[in-house]
């Protein structure tokens, strides 16, 4: 029997010399990595059919062009709220019927990609299955935009062979998502490496959008992590807000108002037109 020849590594996620940044479209209104910073805005769980509608209504009053929500939601204790499931995805469909806006919500699970996929316009790999590879290799199929999140422990080039699962599948539709780090440091809830964005920009042709909320653990910081992220040259952002944030049933320490979304959603404009682009 003759040996196994080791294959060749692959470099699907890599920049090429002289290769343009991939586009990922959503719509004709939602486009990753063109001059537009794309604002994606909701809860991070999805509760009740008011409170996503609401939250969702104001977040394209301020300019936000997707709805995130969680359906299904991971989480570190087996006691705490874990998400409607099915039923938040049907909520989630009938919001988006409402407002028009597109939507992307976690799947946790490759035997429930297909159902996610029939409801979310782009599917969320969460921080916790960065490194899932049977799940990388499912939604790799789907030909569904990918959102795909960095592990709080997990390097550059892991992140990056991460999306090379997807991307070996066929699926080329892949966007980043920086969303903080674990370090030593404690008064963020994780460390947002920001310097990321800026070196992503020049290995790979993905776009990089940050995810504010979850790096800071406290809606006091969320909108200086935001305008950093648009400076540094994210393609987009990721940002929880909550009609109520004191009712939410997980991260509302972290969860803007409706107001205070707007504020970010103004001054993102500001850091955006400063930096050539728009928002």
């Amino acid at each position: 029997m003759s040996a196994v020849q080791p294959q060749k590594s692959k470099t699907l996620a890599l920049r090429q010399p002289n290769q343009n940044d991939t586009l990922v479209r959503i719509n004709d209104d939602v486009c990753f990595g063109g001059s537009k910073v794309v604002l994606i805005g909701g809860p991070c769980a999805v509760e009740s059919l008011q409170q996503i509608s609401d939250t969702a209504k104001a977040v394209k009053s301020a300019g936000g062009v997707m709805l995130r929500g969680g359906a299904w939601k991971p989480r570190t204790s087996p006691y705490d709220f874990q998400g409607l499931k099915e039923e938040g995805l049907e909520l989630l469909h009938q919001v988006k019927k409402i407002t028009g806006l597109p939507v992307v919500t976690e799947v946790l699970d490759p035997r429930d990609v297909e159902k996610v996929s029939a409801v979310a316009d782009m599917l969320q790999i969460g921080s916790r299955s960065v490194q899932n590879y049977p799940l990388l290799k499912e939604v790799g199929q789907t030909r569904k935009p990918i959102l795909l999140k960095r592990g709080m422990m997990t390097t550059v080039d892991e992140w990056l062979a991460a999306a090379e699962y997807i991307l070996a599948e066929g699926n080329d539709q892949v966007v980043l998502c920086e969303r903080g780090i674990r370090t030593f440091e404690t008064s963020l809830r994780n460390t947002l490496d920001v310097g990321a964005v800026a070196v992503l920009k020049d290995k790979t042709h993905l776009p990089i959008i940050v995810d504010p909320s979850h790096a800071a653990g406290n809606f006091r910081y969320v909108n200086a992590l935001a305008r950093a992220a648009v400076a540094a040259g994210a393609d987009g952002l990721l940002v929880e807000t909550h009609w109520r944030p004191a009712d939410a049933l997980s991260d509302a320490s972290q969860s803007l108002t409706p107001e205070q979304f707007r504020q970010l959603a103004d001054q993102c404009r500001a850091v955006a037109i400063a930096v050539e682009r728009t928002l």
